[in-house]
């Protein structure tokens, strides 16, 4: 009897030790937390529109973890630098999925990049939230798993058209192309296609490769022409944007500029105060816009980093890790790479300060305001939302 006794109380024993390992075991799962993988180019030629995109990414997830976390949760952020280079990129990708456990992932400016580590994401079925890429076929050519958080350029390129023709008096134009990147030859091609639906002409249409640097022969060609365009619209990259107005300035052109939101950078760099002269450039936001949102954001950012936004790509970083939140928490325990998918596909009026997100199966590109500032006195200032 005695030794049956003693096999049930080392059997309780024993119950007893694995139930409470169990519940530890839960409660630590249930600690632990979700990781969320987040890869920019900070160095290289797009660091100056990714490394105010992490920033501002960042300090969003730096808020949401303030207030709680997402359903008790807190998000762990893993960082990695795409160094301007798709190579590295899609291997940054496929070390935070495999090696990180992120279950989404965020980043990048340019399309290049994206469809480099999104086909990686893809092909793992983990979705990728591309911050600022604005190509609006990202989507359909990388994959379900794949959503922009920017408009595209064929909503940006167009709302320049209109706005040349509309608010400035456009009959004419002429397009500078960098015809080294799918971004600037995608927004020259939209730009042509709804100025000329707006009955304007292309007088010329001319092409370099990034990293010239030197626009003389561009400039002869354009001032063969006679006369001024109606508008100049310069498909660059950030890194081009200020040598182009100060060589075309310097050269007596005076005719007004317009690009996309590659150019909400540093236009007064090398071009000075000659950035100053009838530039505008189409993008995602605007510190002018007075609402509590906007001015939030403002001064959260200046408090941590010590200085203002540099450009709307610090504000689509903000944008996507509260939009990634926002899938996360309506997954409720089920913190999945394929249920934060379906979530953010069902996304509706997202208030972003970049404007509302909507998805659907049919588009993960969302229908945005554009933003029209005009270069003045060193900053980007509000003239119309379209």
């Amino acid at each position: 009897m005695r030794k049956h006794a003693l096999m049930r109380k080392a059997a309780c024993v024993a119950l007893t030790a694995a139930m409470t390992l169990a519940m530890a075991g839960t409660a630590a799962f249930a600690d632990e937390p979700i990781v969320v993988g987040g890869i920019f180019n900070i160095t290289g030629d797009q660091s100056s529109l990714d490394e105010p995109t992490q920033q501002g990414f960042e300090l969003a997830i730096e808020e949401i973890n303030a207030a709680g976390g997402v359903n008790g949760k807190m998000l762990e952020a893993v960082y990695d630098d795409g160094k301007t280079d798709t190579a590295v990129c899609a291997s940054n990708a496929k070390k935070q999925i495999n090696n990180d456990g992120a279950v989404v992932l965020a980043g990048f400016s340019d399309s290049d990049f994206a469809y480099a580590a999104g086909a990686v994401a893809q092909e793992a079925g983990v979705p990728f939230v591309f911050t600022g890429a604005t190509t609006p076929d990202i989507p359909s050519t990388v994959g379900d798993c794949a959503f922009l958080c920017a408009f595209g350029d064929d909503v940006c390129a167009h709302a320049g058209a209109d706005y040349a023709v509309e608010e400035l008096g456009a009959k004419t134009a002429y397009v500078l192309t960098d015809n080294s990147m799918s971004y600037t030859t995608n927004l020259s091609d939209y730009f042509i296609e709804r100025f000329e639906e707006l009955g304007g002409e292309i007088v010329l249409q001319d092409y370099f490769a990034s990293g010239d640097y030197d626009y003389s022969a561009q400039i002869a060609r354009y001032q063969a022409l006679g006369e001024e365009a109606g508008i100049l619209f310069m498909a660059t990259g950030p890194d081009d944007a200020s040598t182009v107005i100060e060589q075309y300035r310097s050269a007596g052109v005076t005719g007004p500029m317009i690009s996309g939101d590659g150019w909400d950078t540093d236009l007064w760099g090398v071009a000075g105060d000659l950035a100053n002269q009838d530039v505008y450039v189409c993008t995602h936001f605007s510190s002018d816009d007075d609402s509590e949102a906007v001015q939030g954001f403002l001064s959260a950012y200046e408090e941590k980093y010590g200085k203002a936004p540099e450009n709307a790509f610090a504000a689509l970083g903000y944008d996507t890790a509260y939009l990634i939140a926002s899938a996360i928490e309506a997954c409720g325990d089920d913190v999945t790479p394929a249920a934060i998918r379906d979530a953010l596909e069902n996304t509706q009026d997202f208030p972003g300060i970049t404007g509302t997100i909507s998805y659907s199966a049919e588009t993960h590109v969302p229908d945005k305001t554009v933003v029209v500032c005009q270069a003045e006195d060193g900053l980007l200032k509000f003239r119309k939302n379209i």
